[in-house]
Order: structure tokens, then C-alpha cells, then sequence
């Protein structure tokens, strides 16, 4: 079975379709897409196009273009075009059972798919479909070409390969992907979303609180203790020193008063009215696609500022960038290659966590910047986290920025590397950051760095592959002409 699928099959393109082919364009796949709903390939482009720039803020891989996307005639024909199907049918079993024997039959035999299902049965779901051992349930969250979670979920006719085959897929598309690994209606993430939405449809039903106020109620508390850690282990932290024995005796008391409501009270048309006018006054006149794009936006700053910590979504941030780096168009050195005068290995856009209240970079995101442009020369010359790992690596001991414009939010960035010397112990380099439209310079760097062995955390030779690198560089950038900022210090009339 298939574990790195190529061409992707959505079926059925609404939010979650949508979502899912953004994921596998931006990984640098084919999508193929169907969808009965008339104008359906119009909207799907249109909402691809609305995304995209999140997409190209988290990471694109090499080869990812959101014009790769075409759209079947017949759900069958797209079966039969595509290594891995993901079916994103309305949550109704009665659609879903015959359009998925539709999809089977038409497919190949080790085709896998995988429906969006948000809490049916898998079992239930595959009866009837040929060769039912490779259908199985893949639950993403919205946006899905954000979130990282996916619940993978077999029923009683799913093989182990194929949950292994999932769990690939679904990593290589740099997910989280979590087995389910009981069959039960709703999952896991549902059902615990289920009880807090429950609970809020009730204080608003009783008129004890608006939705802007449980809302708030979740956003500025929990909400920010579960993006990193979830409910146990934050729970575990309330116990102090003894963790979550000493939580449950202190607290679990009052899981038996009644605090909340777990039935859902009746959907009458003055509790939908409520929570409807809540959420449009909370809207505040902001369209669905304004209120996507902030929300976007916001995911990406949390999601990015757990990834130094290696926490959560931080976690697969950081995964996606290694392997983006790893997919890079962007050979090594080798011996005897040519080498670019100067290189120019790096470009971005500058992104919402990188601006502040006027929308323009601020000094630490230039340095972030040029950082990355770092990163990209050490992976060039072969020092990755296999060398550092090692106990090898970089520090910076001096840097000196030259900011000549502004860089406002979304712009796009190109970066080239000037190599001005290398010793024994030492690196010195020098960057340039430019318009990639207009070509304007925008800020150039000069940093002296020294090499350094973390064991001992003394300076320390550069090892033979990175130092012949650095050397062939260097004798190939002499002829360049010397930046007029290299060596300015700053001028004091």
C-alpha cells in the first residue's frame, strides 16, 4: 500500500475538502478533486486561493503550486487516477456508504481511503465496499491545512498494514496523526469538544452567560494552557510537587457536585437565536473570510511560538521546516560543483509573528531572518542536526545589521550569502536581504562566528567535509567585490 501518495483524491470539496487539498498541494502533491455541488471547482480554487497564504507562511515544499489541482467528472474516474483517496462526503451515513462502494470499486485494491468522517463508525462505514481491510476513518481539524492533528480511526475489517500505511501517509504530509485504537462514535478530540460545547449551549439556554463570554472564558485561560499541553497534564501540574494523585483528592470532591449538564438541552428556535446573534455581534460586521484569515494568522503565532520549546503543534512546526529544508531544490556541496557568487540559498516572506503594531519587521525578526539564511549556508556546507548532534557546531560572536527599508507584513524576501573569510575556528559572512519583486535591498548583515565543540564548549577546528566546503566557497567569492557595510561601525558626528 501506498505510503507517500503523489496524487491525492479529494471527494467532496467544502471546508474540510478544501482543507485537505491546500495540505497536499503545499506539500508539493497532485490533487485530484470531485464534487457534485454545482460550482463546485470554481469554489474549490477560490478557497485554495484564500488559504494559500497561511499555507506559504507554515512552509511550502519544493514543487508546491496550487494551480496542481484538477477536477474529476465521476467520483469513480477520480478512483482510478489517484494513490490515496480522502472523502470529505456531508457527515450523513446514508451518503457516505454508497459513495464510498462507488470509490472502492473503481479504485485499485491497495488503494486506501480514508474518510473525514467527524464520528461515524468505520465498521459501519466499509460494510459492503470491496476490499474493506483498506478503508478506514482519517478525522482532520479545520483549518486543515494548519492543524496538525488527524485521528486515525479502523473499523472491524481494517488491516494493521493499513493503519501503518495511514499513520505514514498522514506523517509524511507532517501531521500528528493519533490512532484511535478502540472503535467508538465521535473519537477522542469530538467527544471532548462535544462536552465543552454542550456545556456552553446550556449556560446560554439558562441565560447565564452570552457566547463572547465563554468564548473569552476559554481564549484567555484554558484555552492557552491546552495549546501546549492539553487537560491531563495541565490538571497534573495543579497538584503541585505530588501531580495528578494529589490533584483528584484535593478536586475530584467536586466532580460530584453539579457544576454542569451533561445531556444538551433542547436546540429550540430561541437558543439557536441566542447563540446565533451572539456570534454575529461577537463578528462585529467582519466577513467568514476575514475572521479566516485572523484566525490563521493567529494559529500560525501560536502554533510558531511553541516550536522553541518543542511543545505540541510547536513540535511539528519545527518537523515541517527540517523536512522542507530536507526537500530543498538546493544540492549540497559537493567537490569540484560550481558554486554561486554570492549564494543565494534562502527566501520567505515576512511573516505575522515577525511585525509589530505597524505591520513592519521588527529588529528581532531581521535577525530570525538572517538567521534562517544561517541555517540554510550550515545545511549547504553539511552541518545539520546530525553534526550537531555530534557535539559541533556555530555560535555567533558578532553581528552587525544595516537596516535601509522597512519590510511590511507578506512581503517577499530573497537572501544571498557572501562568504568574506574562513579560518580554522572561524566563519565570516555576510548577508544581504532584498524585494524579491522589486530587488531592493532592504538590510545586510555581517556576523563572525566561531566553531565550537558543546562538549567541552570550547572552540574547536571545523570539521574536514564543512571546512573543504567553506573553502571552495570562500576562493570562489574572492573575486567579489567587499559590501561597503562590512566593517561600518556606527558613526557619531
Amino acid at each position: 500500500m501506498s505510503t507517500s501518495a503523489k496524487t491525492i483524491g479529494v471527494v467532496g470539496t467544502g471546508v474540510i475538502g478544501a482543507g485537505w487539498a491546500v495540505r497536499a498541494l503545499s506539500r508539493g502533491y497532485d490533487v485530484v478533486a470531485w464534487d457534485p455541488a454545482t460550482g463546485a471547482q470554481d469554489k474549490l480554487h477560490s478557497a485554495i486561493e484564500r488559504a494559500w497564504p497561511a499555507a506559504t507562511k507554515l512552509g511550502l515544499f519544493p514543487g508546491a503550486d496550487q494551480s496542481r489541482v484538477d477536477f474529476a467528472s465521476t467520483p469513480e474516474e477520480l478512483a482510478s487516477r489517484v494513490d490515496w483517496i480522502q472523502e470529505n462526503a456531508p457527515e450523513n451515513e446514508e451518503v457516505k456508504r454508497p459513495l464510498l462502494r462507488s470509490l472502492a470499486a473503481a479504485s485499485g485494491p491497495d488503494t486506501i481511503i480514508a474518510s473525514s468522517s467527524s464520528g461515524l463508525l468505520p465498521s459501519r462505514l466499509q460494510d459492503g465496499c470491496e476490499h474493506p481491510e483498506r478503508i478506514l476513518i482519517g478525522h482532520p481539524f479545520n483549518p486543515v491545512y494548519l492543524l496538525p492533528l488527524v485521528e486515525v480511526v479502523g473499523g472491524k475489517q481494517t488491516s494493521k498494514a493499513t493503519i501503518e500505511a495511514a499513520v505514514a501517509h498522514y506523517d509524511d504530509l507532517v501531521m500528528h496523526p493519533l490512532v484511535v485504537r478502540h472503535e467508538i462514535e465521535g473519537y477522542l478530540s469530538d467527544r471532548l469538544q462535544e462536552a465543552l460545547w454542550r456545556e456552553a449551549l446550556h449556560l446560554v439556554n439558562d441565560g447565564i452567560a452570552t457566547t463572547e463570554e465563554l468564548d473569552d472564558a476559554v481564549a484567555y485561560g484554558p484555552g492557552i494552557r491546552w495549546a501546549g499541553m492539553g487537560t491531563n497534564l495541565t490538571f497534573h501540574l495543579a497538584g503541585g510537587e505530588q501531580g495528578m494523585r494529589h490533584m483528584l483528592h484535593q478536586f475530584g470532591p467536586a466532580l460530584k457536585l453539579p457544576w454542569t449538564k451533561l445531556v444538551a438541552p433542547e436546540l429550540t428556535d430561541e437558543l439557536i437565536e441566542a447563540m446565533a446573534s451572539g456570534c454575529a455581534d461577537q463578528a462585529d460586521g467582519r466577513s467568514i473570510a476575514e475572521l479566516e484569515q485572523l484566525r490563521d494568522d493567529y494559529v500560525l503565532s501560536v502554533m510558531r511560538s511553541l516550536r522553541p520549546l518543542d511543545l505540541g503543534a510547536g513540535r511539528i512546526v519545527a518537523e515541517r521546516e527540517a523536512r522542507i529544508h530536507e526537500s530543498s531544490a538546493v544540492q549540497p556541496w559537493n567537490e569540484g560543483a560550481d558554486i554561486d557568487a554570492p549564494l543565494e540559498l534562502y527566501s520567505a516572506v515576512v511573516e505575522p509573528d515577525w511585525v509589530d503594531y505597524n505591520d513592519h519587521m521588527t529588529e528581532a525578526a531581521f535577525l530570525t531572518a538572517f538567521g534562517w539564511a544561517s541555517d540554510k549556508l550550515f545545511r549547504f556546507i553539511g552541518i545539520d542536526e546530525a553534526y550537531r548532534g555530534a557535539g559541533h557546531t556555530f555560535f555567533t560572536v558578532e553581528t552587525h545589521l544595516n537596516y535601509l527599508r522597512e519590510a511590511s507584513l507578506g512581503e517577499p524576501l530573497r537572501f544571498t550569502t557572501q562568504v568574506l573569510g574562513v579560518g580554522d575556528k572561524r566563519l565570516h559572512i555576510f548577508h544581504s536581504m532584498y524585494h524579491r519583486e522589486s530587488g531592493e535591498l532592504l538590510c545586510t548583515t555581517e556576523q563572525m562566528l566561531l566553531h565550537v565543540d558543546t562538549g567541552s564548549e570550547r572552540t574547536a577546528p571545523i570539521l574536514a567535509h564543512p571546512a573543504a566546503a567553506l573553502a571552495a566557497i570562500a576562493g570562489a567569492h574572492r573575486s567579489l567585490p567587499k559590501p561597503d557595510q562590512v566593517g561600518h561601525t556606527i558613526g557619531v558626528s
